[in-house]
């Protein structure tokens, strides 16, 4: 793959960088993310753009709202700077880890960008152990679940769907707007039908519609994958399996990282080796998993003797969003080109 630099700007594809109201002179950062992003690419990887942009004068101040753009032609997502710092604040993996890329992955950066760069540590806290944790045991109970599919009764594989859903719902915090605890249940009874299987009781007020479809839709893609399983071609569902594999435990490896240094580091150069192994199958399932209890280890371990903050400095953060959104309008605006 031939190296991707700032003429993926200047590419057709991507015209609505500059053409879009909301991107355009109002991108503050641009990363390249995805396997690239953590070194484990292959030839026919996808390019993963991510994003930062400041949202216009009339979505701030106007009624117009503003949280993020996407492109799924180009696997481009660009969150406006409010929705970003948010979820960073939450210590969403995949936010904290477009802050912690490669220069030479980055495709654009300005000041406003560099500032935020430069200020990533403020966003860290021992949030992390759960946000991380939580990714890193969804891409566990995937890969459990598959290997399950042909050895487990239909009771027995409803528990592993409702164990991976319960355990997606852990994180939903950190995406979402909270609901009361209990205001969703899940759980496995007879039904209508001749088989038990997973029911839900549902007691929610005044709750978001958008997120909570947003919530509905994780659900059901969950449902839905693993009984896509029964139907899978097996080679390339194994590709898949090893690549949660190697996803599952660079989660544990980065997130480690972080809790003992209070660094961002998204390439994982020093792990290449082991993660490329992993998702080229050198590795059996027996092994991985011994693997999986190594670093699911090392992260419990850093988890109890990190000196990161119970809860990130949101004051200080606020100074921060103020003061970009500050300099911002009223100063110069660059045009990326």
């Amino acid at each position: 793959m031939n190296k991707v630099t700032k003429e993926i700007l200047n590419k057709e594809e991507y015209k609505f960088i500059h053409s879009n109201e909301n991107l355009g002179e109002n991108i503050i950062y641009l990363t390249l993310s995805g396997s690239i992003g953590y070194g484990t690419n292959i030839d026919n990887s996808d390019v993963d753009l991510r994003g930062i942009t400041i949202e216009r004068k009339e979505n701030i101040y106007g009624f117009q709202s503003f949280e993020q753009f996407e492109d799924t032609a180009t696997d481009t997502v660009i969150y406006g700077l409010r929705k970003f710092v948010s979820l960073a604040l939450k210590g969403n993996p995949n936010i904290l880890e477009l802050l912690g890329t490669k220069d030479e992955h980055i495709i654009y950066m300005n000041k406003y960008g560099e500032a935020l760069r430069k200020n990533r540590e403020l966003f860290l806290s021992k949030r992390v152990i759960h946000t991380f944790g939580n990714y890193a045991t969804a891409q566990l109970r995937r890969l459990q679940n598959a290997l399950a599919r042909d050895e487990y009764p239909k009771e027995e594989k409803e528990k592993h769907i409702l164990n991976t859903i319960n355990n997606q719902m852990n994180h939903f915090s950190s995406n979402y707007t909270e609901f009361p605890k209990g205001s969703i249940k899940l759980y496995i009874d007879k039904s209508d039908k001749k088989e038990a299987e997973i029911l839900m009781d549902i007691h929610i007020d005044k709750y978001s519609l958008r997120d909570f479809k947003s919530i509905y839709s994780e659900m059901s893609n969950i449902v839905h994958d693993y009984d896509k399983l029964n139907h899978r071609n097996r080679k390339k569902d194994e590709g898949k399996l090893l690549k949660h594999a190697m996803h599952l435990i660079r989660l544990l490896i980065m997130g480690t990282e972080i809790l003992k240094t209070h660094e961002i580091n998204t390439y994982r150069e020093k792990e290449y080796d082991l993660l490329m192994d992993i998702r080229k199958g050198k590795y059996s399932y027996d092994e991985l998993f011994k693997l999986v209890e190594l670093y699911d280890f090392n992260f419990k371990e850093a988890s109890v003797n990190t000196t990161l903050p119970k809860e990130p400095d949101e004051r200080q953060v606020e100074e921060l969003l103020i003061s970009l959104y500050e300099r911002y309008y009223n100063g110069t605006r660059k045009i990326i080109k």
